[in-house]
């Protein structure tokens, strides 16, 4: 999609097992801070960039927290209103993902509420989209005997985190192609 000689900066600003409730990415905590300092460093490198796509894929930590449905809501989507908003791309698509299903299942009744709100907020956001993750496996679940040291549910494994870049890309060119 890129033209000749352009390329693609992806700012990987997350930071694992971290949230909205334990102060980190509200609009005045640390990690969201330094996301939007990242994003005006990288647009003002060169005239030309701009800002295209917002991903998410965070929520867990939220999740262990007890966010309901509400609160993760107004969280997430006041998050991408600021982005939007900051940087005047009103129409900025905004893709997220669910939970690795194994954590998932075994953490049902505090997921549900997170995820719910997730896939509402990519519903009502305008430019939007939630990607499913329902047969991708988690580390713990590569068959490996004995397990490596740092695997557990909570994470995609290798293989599954490929499959899921691709959801992710499919996402937004069906998001470009609602335009």
């Amino acid at each position: 999609l890129l033209t000749q000689g352009r390329k693609i900066l992806i700012l990987r600003t997350s930071v694992g097992g971290t949230g909205f409730l334990d102060k980190r990415w509200g609009m005045t905590d640390d990690l969201y801070l330094r996301m939007m300092e990242m994003i005006r460093t990288a647009l003002a490198l060169n005239e030309e960039n701009r800002l295209v796509a917002f991903l998410w894929h965070q929520g867990e930590t939220d999740a262990i927290f007890g966010a309901d449905f509400d609160t993760h809501y107004s969280h997430l989507m006041g998050l991408l209103k600021s982005v939007r908003d900051s940087f005047q791309v009103p129409q900025l698509p905004f893709i997220a993902g669910d939970f690795v299903q194994h954590w998932k299942k075994d953490n049902w009744d505090i997921s549900v509420p997170v995820v719910d709100a997730i896939q509402a907020v990519c519903r009502n956001c305008g430019s939007g989209a939630f990607v499913q993750t329902g047969e991708l496996c988690s580390n713990t679940q590569q068959d490996r005997i004995p397990p490596l040291p740092w695997e557990d549910t909570i994470h995609f494994s290798r293989d599954a985190l490929y499959i899921l870049g691709r959801r992710y890309f499919d996402a937004f060119i069906g998001l470009l192609n609602n335009k």
